[in-house]
């Protein structure tokens, strides 16, 4: 895949993503209700069951994805049925759900018996929420970060706790090639490799495995790869934008603006650096400072981010 391609890959969902932070709506803002409100107006339907099996290919993921296509559908009895053969948090969680708002009381107790699960965390919290109860909400979700920082869960708390930013976590975007994993949900058998040549490989090895390890909602385990990168190659502005950028936090996003704003000045000539600066200020709804870097980049001259920075503009605009 050629450079060009590979960012419009990326990009291209970033800026349908960043278009919608001007009015997008969240949990958190549905029916005008503040983020910083005690109660809210019960929500209508079901919670949504945000469960994540990862790479798991096994019998239970497998039901576990059965179960949860059947829930999305509106088919909870069936999902309830085939939630109803395991005994796992997620099957646990899942079945709870499918009972609503009958199985409130189970996810109560899963939350309460999986005190260092995530998704029971995340979960209660959005079943507090549907019942009116945002404060609680608010509580259990942080309780998601904190107990599974590592993980989907925590970066799906951090977004109902940050409702006016972007979802999920800045975009980065590599000048070398990345595998075709990266467009879809990669296999377990490509993490593997990724993480074998990561171990014994050199910087874009430990690169691609962070990002891939970031792709799949493992933050932690992705920021130890890239300040490896940059550890092992302080000069590679690649490396040195990863280290910088996987240190975004919704709950403290000046740690990674520290780190990235300053390789303006080391890296002068690098347009990635203020491509991925305007990337953050966008997800942290800064949208005008961060149109204001994405211009800096286009200004530099004809480069693939500036290209993406256009595109990123005019989804904006409209």
């Amino acid at each position: 895949m050629s450079p060009r391609a590979r960012i419009w890959l990326l990009v291209g969902a970033a800026s349908l993503v960043a278009a919608g932070v001007v009015v997008g709506a969240t949990l958190l803002t549905r029916n005008g209700t503040p983020a910083s409100a005690v109660t809210a107006k019960p929500q209508k339907g079901v919670p949504p069951f945000l469960v994540d099996i990862g790479v798991r290919t096994d019998g239970e993921a497998t039901a576990v994805k059965r179960g949860l296509g059947l829930y999305q559908r509106g088919k909870r009895r069936q999902a309830a049925a085939i939630f109803s053969g395991y005994s796992s948090v997620e099957a646990q969680v899942g079945r709870a759900l499918a009972d609503w708002p009958g199985g409130f009381g189970t996810l109560v107790d899963v939350a309460r018996n999986h005190p260092t699960s995530g998704l029971a965390q995340l979960e209660l919290g959005l079943g507090l929420y549907w019942q009116g109860r945002v404060a609680q909400a608010q509580a259990a979700w942080q309780d998601a970060k904190r107990v599974d920082p590592d993980s989907s869960y925590a970066i799906h708390a951090a977004d109902l706790l940050h409702p006016q930013d972007v979802p999920g976590l800045p975009y980065i975007v590599p000048s070398f090639p990345l595998p075709a994993s990266f467009s879809r949900s990669p296999t377990a058998a490509e993490v593997a490799s990724l993480a074998a040549r990561a171990q014994t490989g050199g910087v874009h090895d430990k690169l691609r495995y962070g990002l891939i390890l970031r792709q799949l909602g493992h933050p932690l385990a992705a920021e130890k790869q890239f300040k490896a990168a940059a550890k092992l190659a302080p000069n590679d502005v690649d490396a040195r934008i990863a280290a910088a950028v996987g240190l975004f936090d919704k709950d403290k996003p000046s740690l990674a603006f520290s780190q990235l704003g300053p390789l303006t000045k080391v890296f002068p000539k690098a347009v990635s650096v203020r491509f991925h600066l305007g990337l953050m200020l966008l997800w942290i709804h800064q949208v005008a400072a961060g149109k204001a870097q994405l211009r800096k980049v286009i200004a530099a001259g004809p480069s693939p981010y500036a290209t993406s920075a256009r595109q990123l503009l005019a989804g904006l605009g409209k």
